[in-house]
């Protein structure tokens, strides 16, 4: 895209202040989430009644999905203007001497330590603290079936990925799949030196490079366009990020359409299984993964075990011990992960395309006998030491499910200590587990049942917020061995001493504590104090 042209794009963002705090003031709260469900009439309602000005032009154009005339958008953008933006690919004519939007431009707001970054940054030079994201319409505006290398803006997947990325400090980074360019841009506010971002698909790297002029990221990220790792093939980088096309898509030829978003032209869950295996090959020492994945479970089989082999394949492959934290957050029927699929592509219950791609999906699951599949995040690290002879022997991996609230706030640090509490305790023989001085989170609390008229309680269970919302139950030794752990006593101190007052068997205690320890470790609830 033009750069020139993108410049004069921004500086007329800036000044209309098309942000969300500015749309939001515009036609209120209710109308602002009314629309980010889909839903437009009561903005709508709101505009009619409003004087025009650059702002509600911008917001009828991209947000609303309104024809504009020209004249409304030469003054709305008075240094790009209409031709400027049709040269863009933003606009095209609606056959009606008006225009309409052919491209999405969204102001999206940051989260966590890249908002923080971005308002001071913004605060230095001027502008926004927000972004303006170009992606291709989204079913609400398009009006039709999406164009097979349709780019999508920034969606709940994007987010989620997002949101657990590990503090970057220096190094570089790899964004796999980079789609609209927004988790490249993330990871350059962040403060990686150098950022990578690869697409197989031409389109989505020239809207992310739009994307990066638009929002001062202009020399900051390398953009290639190649297959998966094929155009890093060689280089290794402190962290490697990825929302890949992981959908589960049926290889027949009468599925309906293929997106490259979301399809990664392989069979079952092979793709997100070769991102696995082929990653830890391009991470340096202590580098990390972190990518969003689906998974199958095959009758009588367990998803996340096809996870942990997926991570023992690639210490071997790499040569490298390999840390692990696989993390499921839902996991969904065949018949659901079809419907949604089916409806993604545009089609809905009742039409003979619906039914037609939801027996494509069936069929194919029925031809692996999958009943299920996994939906979650995988975290892989590179450990610091030599694998020596055998890396999966030397290789942690923790497989879990997780459904609770993710942290709203500081996730991908919360995750990141919390993946290095449980390695710790791990790798830590039971000694070293007793001998350490363990401290309990800030936000663990504790429940207990009673029974009317008892003195003990019938159930005590331990509940935390962060970076996961967990409850585990616990009895009472290892409930009054964690409101201990505030740093001053060892583990060992603590079950001795509650041996006593219980009148329990002391190694007993000592056993069941090291086992707990162990779990609340990576629960987010114990870590041991930092050194």
């Amino acid at each position: 895209m033009n750069v020139a042209l993108l410049s004069q794009l921004r500086d007329d963002l800036a000044r209309a202040q098309y942000s969300l705090n500015g749309l939001a003031a515009l036609w209120g709260a209710t109308a602002e989430g009314a629309r980010r469900r889909g839903v437009f009439a009561p903005a709508r309602r709101v505009l009619a009644g409003r004087d025009q000005s650059p702002l509600v032009t911008l917001g009828r154009l991209f947000l609303l999905g309104e024809a504009v005339s020209t004249e409304a958008l030469d003054a709305a953008l008075p240094a790009l203007g209409s031709a400027g933006a049709s040269e863009l690919g933003l606009v095209a004519s609606d056959g009606d001497a008006r225009l309409r939007a052919a491209l999405s431009l969204n102001p999206v707001a940051l989260v966590g330590e890249a908002a923080e970054r971005a308002a001071e940054r913004a605060a230095e030079r001027g502008g926004s603290a927000e972004w303006w994201i170009l992606s291709d319409l989204d079913d609400e505006l398009r009006g039709g079936p999406a164009r097979p290398d349709h780019v999508m803006g920034v969606g709940g997947a994007t987010r989620t990925l997002i949101a657990q990325l590990p503090p970057v400090a220096g190094g570089s980074a790899l964004d796999l799949g980079t789609g609209c360019g927004i988790v490249a841009m993330h990871l350059a506010e962040l403060g990686a030196e150098r950022v990578v971002a690869t697409d197989i698909s031409e389109r989505a790297l020239m809207l992310a490079a739009a994307n990066a002029e638009l929002n001062g990221f202009a020399g900051s990220i390398e953009f290639r366009l190649g297959n998966l790792f094929e155009p890093v093939a060689g280089e290794a980088f402190s962290l490697v990020v990825s929302n890949p096309p992981f959908v589960i898509t049926p290889r027949s030829e009468d599925e309906g359409a293929r997106y490259d978003y979301r399809d990664g032209g392989m069979t079952g869950d092979e793709l997100a299984a070769t991102v696995v295996r082929t990653a830890p090959g391009h991470l340096a020492p202590a580098g990390a993964l972190v990518c969003l994945a689906n998974w199958e479970t095959e009758w009588g089989g367990r998803g996340l075990e096809r996870v942990r082999g997926w991570i023992l394949d690639a210490a071997d492959r790499s040569g490298y011990a390999l840390d692990a934290w696989v993390i499921e957050r839902d996991r969904v029927d065949t018949v659901q992960y079809a419907e949604t699929w089916a409806r993604d592509g545009g089609a809905r219950p009742g039409q003979p395309e619906f039914d037609g791609m939801l027996a494509a999906w069936l069929d194919d699951f029925g031809s692996r006998h999958v009943v299920s599949v996994g939906l979650g995040a995988i975290h892989v690290r590179r450990a610091t030491f030599a694998a020596g002879p055998d890396a999966q022997l030397a290789s942690v991996i923790h497989a879990d499910q997780a459904t609770g609230a993710l942290a709203a706030q500081g996730l991908g640090p919360a995750l990141s200590a919390t993946f290095a509490a449980g390695i710790a305790a791990e790798r830590a023989s039971d000694a070293e587990v007793l001998a350490t001085r363990w401290v309990r989170a800030d936000d663990v609390r504790e429940e207990r049942i009673h029974t009317p008229g008892e003195e003990s309680p019938s159930a005590i269970t331990l509940v935390v917020d962060s970076p996961i919302g967990r409850r585990v139950a616990a009895d009472t030794l290892l409930a009054a061995a964690i409101g201990a752990c505030d740093g001053d006593l060892t583990l060992q101190q603590i079950a001795d001493a509650l041996a006593t007052l219980l009148e329990v068997d002391q190694a007993a205690a000592r056993e069941a504590l090291v086992a707990g320890a162990r779990e609340l470790a990576w629960l987010g609830m114990l870590a041991a104090p930092a050194r």
